[in-house]
């Protein structure tokens, strides 16, 4: 099997949303089966061997994980720090597969900033999560469970709507959630609905796709696109914004974040200078956590490089 992370060629640059999904497809079936035939701590044992594996084969995705860690730790990573980056990103995956089929008991999870949470269930006016590729956002669904009316939905481009469907297919049939894809005619009909009905929306803020209009904020060290749209979005839907993390801690252990990032609910002042003024408090805040927790990040590209395979939007 070929690296299942890189790009298809130069023309292709590293833009995460070129990589093929064929691989991944085939990786995330072989998660799943091990988790569901093996059990938890069985198919933790595997997840080395699967690691091992992905370290000698997926050359881009180890250069890219090197690349990250040298900024992060700010030293040259050795071998261990990349077998437990990889092995992190493993051991998420694996833990969705029991998350996603709501065997929450598995794991000990703590809540940092719960009562931000409440504040914003309790207005019902629904509002956004904005997350990143870090850590897991399935464990949520363990918050959702001890709040019965904490009801969710996700928001993305249609690829990626589609790709996540897929794999929630692959993990837990029929037990994925509402993906609302965006690009549709209906997309914001669905998205307004949503939030009317006090419904929390997820959204990703680390990726852009490549027309998508983006900025270039300092991170870990250097200048990276970040999309502006997730920000825009939720300062159109005149909703609050909070930051979530679901930081995998080692072993069962997951520390669930919720923070205050804005409130565009009511409508005042230059929307967009205060999106962009929110959009820097997120990048600064996910730097921290980065720095903090720096095994989490699984963004395995150059997330740096990836904003000069740009076609052009950014500002």
């Amino acid at each position: 099997m070929s690296d299942p992370f890189s790009p298809r060629g130069p023309a292709a640059a590293s833009h995460w949303a070129e990589r093929p999904e064929r691989s991944n497809m085939f990786f995330l079936r072989i998660m799943v089966w091990i988790s569901l035939r093996l059990g938890r701590r069985a198919g933790r044992l595997v997840l080395h061997l699967i690691v091992i594996y992905f370290l000698l084969f997926a050359p881009s995705a180890h250069r890219a994980s090197r690349n990250y860690l040298r900024r992060v730790l700010e030293r040259p990573p050795g071998l261990s720090d990349c077998y437990r980056h990889f092995f992190r990103f493993a051991s998420t995956i694996h833990d969705r597969v029991y998350l996603l089929n709501g065997e929450f008991d598995r794991f000990d999870i703590r809540v940092i900033g719960e009562e931000v949470m409440e504040q914003v269930l309790a207005e019902g006016r629904g509002a956004f999560l904005l997350g990143a590729h870090f850590g897991s956002f399935e464990v949520l669904r363990a918050l959702a469970r001890q709040r019965p009316g904490l009801e969710s939905a996700m928001v993305m481009y249609e690829e990626n709507a589609r790709k996540i469907n897929a794999m929630l297919a692959a993990i837990a049939p029929g037990r994925g959630g509402e993906v609302i894809p965006l690009g549709r005619l209906d997309s914001m009909l669905r998205l307004r609905e949503a939030l009317n009905r006090g419904k929390i929306v997820g959204m990703l803020g680390d990726r852009s796709l490549g027309s998508e209009p983006a900025r270039q904020l300092p991170f870990l060290g250097e200048l990276a696109y970040f999309p502006t749209g997730p920000l825009r979005l939720a300062a159109l839907m005149k909703r609050p914004v909070l930051l979530m993390a679901g930081i995998h801690l080692g072993g069962n252990r997951y520390e669930l974040h919720f923070e205050r990032l804005e409130d565009f609910s009511d409508g005042s002042g230059d929307r967009s200078e205060v999106a962009g003024a929110a959009m820097a408090r997120y990048v600064k805040r996910l730097e921290t956590l980065c720095r903090l927790h720096p095994y989490n990040w699984f963004n395995f590209f150059d997330f740096w490089a990836a904003g000069h395979a740009r076609t052009g939007g950014a500002g």
